[in-house]
Order: structure tokens, then sequence, then C-alpha cells
């Protein structure tokens, strides 16, 4: 039996075509699970690693190569604390011809220095990294707070494209929910009181 179909991944969400998690389109997973506790996090109910949906993963690579998107995101939560889900993901998107982006709270370095952080980093065409801070709250560019760094890490994206990204989108689900995404959903709740 293949390592995929025996790991099973912690998922908050996933969202199949999002404009607002990096540039174009691209499918986002949101994994369960963080520890750092930023004070002042908007996504706080993807802090608890039990929560969620548990998947394997080789479903979950089986959607990522099923997306029409160009792109996936990595999101959390904390990808990090999940990262041989991680490393599979952008590896399969990467073989599947998707650019990567991931999203983490731990710093360039802090990844580097994990045992999985350098492979994880190989596969990634875009890294924003550090903690939220919410003195320093920023909500555009993709950035939630102004301590954060995009790293390009292939030429796949100019810095113009990665900050060109929306903010914040809306979308009604199959199921009537409203779903909030973005570095900004706040923005997004605004539009919909009024």
């Amino acid at each position: 039996m293949d390592v995929a179909e025996q790991t099973y991944v912690r998922v908050h969400a996933t969202e199949p075509a999002s404009r607002v998690n990096g540039p174009g389109t691209r499918m986002v997973i949101w994994f369960a699970g963080c520890s750092l506790g930023c004070p002042g996090c908007y996504n706080p109910n993807t802090h608890d690693p039990t929560a969620g949906t548990r998947i394997a993963l080789v479903e979950l690579i089986a959607q990522v190569n099923g997306a029409l998107a160009p792109g996936l995101s990595l999101s959390g939560g904390e990808p990090m604390e999940q990262p041989e889900a991680a490393l599979a993901l952008a590896t399969a998107a990467r073989a599947a011809g998707k650019t990567v982006l991931m999203f983490s709270g731990h710093t360039l370095d802090e990844i580097r220095a994990h045992a999985l952080g350098p492979r994880i980093l190989a596969q990634l065409d875009v890294l924003i990294d550090g903690r939220y801070r919410a003195d320093q709250r920023r909500a555009h560019g993709l950035r939630g707070s102004d301590n954060q760094i995009i790293h390009l890490l292939s030429d796949a994206y100019s810095r113009a494209d990665v900050e060109a990204t929306a903010e914040a989108e809306i979308r009604i689900a199959p199921d009537g929910s409203v779903v909030l995404s973005g570095v900004n959903p706040i923005k997004a709740k605004d539009l919909i009181r009024r």
C-alpha cells in the first residue's frame, strides 16, 4: 500500500477555484490545526487540530490533480503542522504543472530548519511567511500584516503579480451557505451587510 493511501490529513476546508488566495485562479486547501496562537488571527476556527474533515491524502491529491485551477494555495491553520501532507500536495501539484503558493506563520528560516522544510520549499513558487501581527494589520497584497514577507521562490510570478491579488471574495456554495475568503474577508463581510 502506498504511503499516501495510509496517510490522513485534517483539512478545515477546500475551495476548487479562488481568485483571492494567490495570483490567478487557484485551488485552496486550508489545513486544520495551528499552535502559533497569533493574537487577532481572523481565522481562529482553523486552529483546532482535531476539527475539520479527516481525509485520505490520496483522495486530496486526486482533488488537486482534478482541479481545473492552474494553481494551488496551501493555507490554514498552519500547513507546517502537517508537513508530510504539505509536501505531498505541493509535489503532486507541481507534477501536474500547477504553481504552488503557501501561507505560513513560520518564517522562511524556521521552515528551512524543519526536517521536511527544504523539500517543501523546493516545491513552492511563492511563500508568504511570518506570524500575523494585529498591530501591523495590512490586509492587502496577500499579506495580513506588514511584517509578513513575500518570497518568490521561482520565476513563475513577479512581486507585482502577487500583490495585485484581490483582497476578498464572496462565494455562495451549492447548499446556499456564504463563503468568505481572502486576506481581508472582513471587507467582504461588510459588503454583505450593505
